[in-house]
């Protein structure tokens, strides 16, 4: 297809093929893939370029192990993530205005990821898990995690459709309102 042919869904279409994966092979990731994926998230846009984020690479089976359990289930994808990538923030009165920042951050690694012909996902670390987290990955008391980005190459399984055609998302009109909300 011609580029100057293609339509504005056609040049999105990569984005709208980002999805979760949970389920990973062995294999890890490459050392480039990792540093290209973190170096997307370092490049994300923050709030007045704040940059509050920092990324721990978590390779460590057993560490990975540990927070895979502990946070269950919002952490089931560390069960057989080869690598993944903490996103640390600071964790003061701000804590809540950073987790724009923090999704801008995940979201770029997800897609990163993808033009990698990795896949990725997110592991949520609850508040009764975050002490453990801290302690596993050696963070000062004013730092925390809660989100991890796990990264690897997906199982067939983890492949596999979650739902029919045309029903993963609702229709574009039941979501998408021009001007105003409607009324019905």
């Amino acid at each position: 297809m011609n580029a100057d042919a293609r339509t504005p869904n056609d040049i999105v279409r990569p984005l709208l093929r980002v999805r979760q994966t949970r389920e990973f092979e062995p294999e890890p990731p490459t050392d480039d893939d990792i540093a290209a994926v973190a170096d997307a998230a370092r490049w994300s846009g923050s709030s007045t370029n704040s940059q509050p984020w920092r990324f721990v690479v978590i390779r460590d089976r057993d560490v990975l192990s540990q927070i895979h359990e502990a946070g269950m289930p919002q952490t089931r994808s560390l069960a057989t993530a080869p690598t993944a990538i903490a996103i640390v923030l600071p964790n003061d009165d701000r804590s809540i205005s950073y987790a724009y920042d923090e999704g801008r951050a995940a979201e770029r690694m997800l897609i990163a990821a993808s033009f990698l012909a990795l896949a990725a996902g997110i592991a949520w670390v609850m508040p009764h898990v975050r002490g453990l987290v801290g302690e596993l990955l050696g963070l000062p008391s004013d730092r925390l995690v809660r989100t991890i980005v796990v990264i690897g190459r997906p199982t067939e399984r983890a492949l596999a459709p979650k739902n029919a055609p045309g029903q993963a998302r609702l229709p574009r009109d039941e979501v998408v309102f021009e001007g105003r909300w409607p009324t019905k």
